[in-house]
């Protein structure tokens, strides 16, 4: 008796572990990530308007339209939502095999000068503005900025002028490299130091005076934009 009695409990024990393992993973699994996007965009609009400090998930929620519920179950801190919302960013970026080719630098680069992208530009700044402070204390973050803000852009100028390259219009002595930074870095500086909006004017005037001249080429050399 004393033996059926062990082996009893113990099968009873094995059936608790069984079930305290496999209850978590029927329980709390299925969420519902269709609204993702919606949260996420409303996250960056509040973080453009109010800055990382004085957003809240809250705010969030509201904006979106959604219950304080979902949007903590989905994200456990704002560090978490605000890092996910901004690489997500990224998914909007052109794609090179749909970039111009007007047969120049200066006209690829001019044609690359739309009022959507200068919308998504102005945007994409007023988010890093929002983002300013926190750069230096979060490395995920200023990761997750470069790649989505100014890493999209510098990628496209090292495009075209590779491009430029192949067809013998500027040296391979070019630094690609660091002349792909220069159109980001200046907008980024426009927006977050001058408080100045990039418009065509200005994104014109750094290809004309800054990128053409450092890469061995007239002002006006090619399309006339």
């Amino acid at each position: 008796m004393d033996s059926h009695n062990t082996k009893e409990a113990a099968m009873t024990q094995l059936d608790t572990v069984d079930e305290t393992r496999t209850a978590p993973a029927k329980l709390g699994r299925k969420r519902d990530h269709t609204r993702d996007p919606e949260i996420l965009a409303a996250a960056l609009d509040v973080l453009a308007e109010t800055g990382y400090e004085r957003m809240t998930m809250d705010m969030v929620a509201s904006r979106a339209k959604a219950g304080k519920a979902t949007v903590y179950r989905r994200w456990s801190s704002k560090a978490e939502l605000v890092i996910e919302a901004v690489a997500c960013m990224k998914k909007i970026d052109v794609d090179q095999g749909a970039l111009p080719d007007t047969g120049t630098l200066r006209g690829d680069m001019i044609a690359m000068i739309k009022p959507h992208s200068l919308e998504d530009a102005e945007r994409k700044l007023r988010v890093m503005a929002g983002l300013i402070s926190m750069l230096a204390q979060d490395p995920d973050l200023a990761e997750a900025v470069n790649a989505a803000i100014v890493e999209p852009r510098a990628s496209v100028n090292r495009f075209f002028m590779r491009r430029a390259i192949e067809r013998g219009e500027i040296s391979a002595d070019c630094d690609i490299e660091t002349l792909a930074l220069v159109t980001p870095s200046m907008a980024s500086y426009r927006t977050l130091i001058l408080h100045k909006p990039v418009d065509r004017e200005f994104l014109i005037s750094l290809i004309d005076g800054v990128l053409l001249p450092a890469v061995g080429l007239g002002a006006h050399q090619g399309s006339a934009g």
